[in-house]
C-alpha cells in the first residue's frame, strides 16, 4: 500500500533516498528536426550521481523553504516517488506554476503512483491559483508517453532557462 503525504524540509537528505532507484534505461528519444518532432535512436542510462542528490536535495529543500510543494509516495516508510512545484509565477498571463520535479523509483513505476503524484501537483496548484502547470520533461519516449497520458501538450511559452540547462528536455504544459 502507497502512502501520499507533504514533505517537510527537514526529513529531505540523503537518506530518505536510500531506497529510491531513479535509474531509467532510454533507447528513444523525441528530438525536435527541421520544425518537426521525431523519434530517434538516442540510447543511453539515466541515473543519479551523489553530485545529482545533492544538488536534487537543495533544489527541494529550496521548495519547501519559498513556499513550494513536495510531496512523497512511501511504501512500508520508503520513498518511491515524489513531485515538486515552485512557488513562484511566470508566464505573463499564462500563470504558469512550475511542475519542476516528478520521479517514480525504478521498482514501483507503472503502477499509478506518477499520477497519483502528478493529480496532487495539479490540486495544489488550483489552490494557489494557476491556469497552467509548466513542465520540462525528459524526452524519453517513455517519459513523455506518461505526460501525454496526462494531457500534457507542448507549451506555448518557453521558460528560456529551463531550456538553456536541459536543451534536450520537451516543454510542456498542462492546463488546470
Amino acid at each position: 500500500m502507497i502512502q501520499y503525504r507533504v514533505l517537510n524540509s527537514d526529513e529531505i537528505c540523503r537518506e530518505l533516498f536510500s531506497d529510491f532507484i531513479r535509474r531509467q534505461n532510454v533507447t528513444k528519444c523525441w528530438r525536435r528536426h527541421d520544425g518537426k518532432w521525431t523519434i530517434q535512436d538516442a540510447p543511453f542510462v539515466d541515473d543519479w550521481t551523489e553530485d545529482d542528490y545533492r544538488v536534487l536535495i537543495s533544489c527541494l529543500k529550496n521548495t519547501v523553504s519559498s513556499g513550494g510543494f513536495v510531496y512523497g509516495a512511501f511504501r512500508d516508510g520508503k520513498l518511491k516517488g515524489f513531485v515538486s512545484v515552485e512557488s513562484d509565477w511566470f508566464g505573463g498571463e499564462y500563470e504558469y506554476l512550475d511542475l519542476s520535479s516528478i520521479h517514480v523509483s525504478e521498482d514501483l513505476r507503472k503502477n499509478g503512483i506518477g499520477r497519483a503524484l502528478f493529480l496532487a501537483a495539479k490540486e495544489w496548484a488550483i489552490k494557489k491559483g494557476a491556469k497552467k502547470l509548466y513542465i520540462s520533461a525528459h524526452s524519453a519516449v517513455e517519459s513523455q508517453a506518461f505526460y501525454k497520458s496526462m494531457g500534457c501538450v507542448e507549451a506555448k511559452l518557453v521558460n528560456k532557462r529551463h531550456v538553456k540547462e536541459e536543451p534536450f528536455d520537451c516543454q510542456l504544459e498542462y492546463e488546470l
